[in-house]
């Protein structure tokens, strides 16, 4: 009796445990599934402060090579410059914020990668807080024209903002190589498919390259320096909409090499 007694009790045990570990691994999953969805919230963020700054109301207040049109348009548009300027600040915290939270995600598949992925975001925030810091310069002045070196307010906010420019495109080194982890993970942990990972990776091998022929080489045709980016594009979009809609498989392989 004795015998069957402490078989049906570790019976019972061993059942308690399974149980536990089961239901572990389905707030895991639930966690993880979290994690994913507010990574894909913070990079949809990022996308549109970055998008909506940079693409729709730059052009509205710089003109390229043209000092007096520059100065005008934050002086006429001090609004919409103003506006231009928070969503750049925004684009620093939610880069930064999506580096912090993609490490998160991805740690347990390569840590290595994880970090670079976090790195790589951080200094790309650090490149756009520079493009802000040159902007608000430009809004100062355009506001006191006293504090323009010489008394050249249009030559100054013209360099300003030649400055904030070359912020992103410096920049896009760092943005590029925050891509290449983020789809080297993609690829390898069977989280994602396996085709965004390496759309990531030739997207993000693609701008590096293109702050090196924008840079390096004034002659390149534009096709090509508009083509560079554009895997990237597909990529982020399609990243962004599988972590909102989809979060991450269920099962997970740890890529070799993690440490």
């Amino acid at each position: 009796m004795n015998g069957v007694t402490l078989s049906g009790a570790d019976g019972a045990t061993t059942a308690n445990v399974g149980a536990s570990e089961t239901r572990e691994s389905a707030d895991s999953r639930l966690a993880r599934r979290r994690t994913a969805r507010a990574t894909g919230l913070w990079y949809l963020a990022l996308a549109i402060t970055g998008g909506i700054g940079f693409l729709l109301i730059r052009p509205r207040i710089y003109v390229d090579g043209d000092p007096a049109a520059t100065l005008a348009n934050l002086v006429e548009r001090g609004g919409l410059a103003r506006a231009g300027l928070v969503l750049e600040l925004g684009l620093v915290v939610t880069q930064a914020l999506a580096a912090v939270w993609f490490y998160k995600l991805f740690r347990s598949a390569n840590s290595t990668a994880a970090w670079a992925l976090a790195v790589f975001g951080m200094v790309n925030a650090v490149a756009v807080m520079a493009s802000a810091g040159f902007m608000a310069t430009a809004l100062t002045v355009s506001t006191d024209i006293a504090l323009a070196p010489g008394g050249d307010a249009a030559a100054t906010v013209q360099l300003m903002y030649q400055l904030s420019s070359n912020s992103w495109g410096v920049g896009s080194l760092f943005f590029g190589l925050w891509l290449i982890p983020m789809g080297y993970i993609a690829t390898g942990s069977g989280l994602m498919p396996k085709w965004l990972g390496r759309i990531l990776v030739v997207g993000g091998v693609g701008y590096v390259l293109s702050a090196f022929v924008n840079y390096g080489f004034a002659d390149a045709p534009t096709w090509l320096r508009d083509a560079l980016p554009l895997p990237a594009t597909l990529g982020e979009f399609w990243m962004i909409f599988y972590l909102l809609t989809k979060g991450v498989r269920s099962s997970e392989q740890p890529i070799l090499g993690n440490q």
